[in-house]
């Protein structure tokens, strides 16, 4: 069988980061595991806990007992020296190199910091509206941070197109009022409440048109159009 393709129309494309754009989830749960270990925490816990959302919030649900602001800072401090190992996902730096400037946006769980280096490491362009765990009050599952990057972009939450790759994340870009793209590989398929999903940006191609940006997914099957 041939390539089943869905078509799908925004106005502005915004994307997670971890998982997403960058291959950063190993790099993220080595670092959460030796936190845990430090602390004797079940490691495996905190990294579930971790998916999609901020430090601040990872700490606070596993160790409310410690002292929040600077185990998020040293985690940080390691995350930030590791960033040069990080590289792209497949596509990731083809899809947006082919989006205008003023039409994407990165809407990441993580400090500005460590987006900015592990951005930077896999050649990715900072993009004109980044929404960093800095620039919210409640992070994901909430959808202040999708809001804002909106908000910024100057365009409709409905006229929005959201990949991600955690349920916290899904969860955040659904609660804003946006269509979500499920990019598969961080956790359980069935773990991603999406329409549709793809394995990867790679198979991913925009068309930018006068008024809009038609995004095609590219999936094993028969050739889709998708209700807009």
């Amino acid at each position: 069988m041939g390539n089943k393709c869905i078509l799908l129309n925004c106005e502005a494309v915004l994307f997670d980061m971890d998982g997403v754009l960058v291959d950063s989830i190993a790099h993220i749960e080595r670092s959460l595991r030796r936190w845990a270990s430090k602390h004797n925490l079940d490691a495996d816990h905190v990294v579930e806990l971790a998916h999609g959302r901020c430090d601040q919030d990872v700490v606070q649900l596993a160790a409310p007992f410690l002292d929040v602001e600077r185990e998020v800072r040293l985690i940080q401090e390691h995350e930030i020296s590791e960033a040069y190992k990080i590289c792209a996902k497949s596509g990731a730096v083809e899809l947006v190199n082919s989006l205008r400037p003023s039409t994407w946006a990165v809407v990441t769980s993580g400090c500005r910091a460590v987006a900015e280096a592990r951005l930077r490491a896999a050649g990715i362009t900072t993009p004109l509206v980044l929404v960093s765990a800095d620039d919210i009050t409640v992070g994901k599952p909430h959808p202040e941070g999708y809001l804002s990057a909106a908000r910024q972009i100057g365009v409709s939450p409905a006229n929005c197109i959201v990949f991600e790759d955690a349920p916290a994340g899904v969860q955040a870009a659904r609660d804003a009022g946006m269509q979500v793209v499920g990019v598969a590989g961080t956790v359980a398929n069935e773990s991603l409440d999406c329409d549709h999903s793809v394995l990867g940006l790679d198979k991913v191609t925009a068309v930018n048109t006068e008024s809009a940006i038609e995004l095609q997914l590219r999936l094993p099957g028969h050739w889709q159009r998708a209700p807009n």
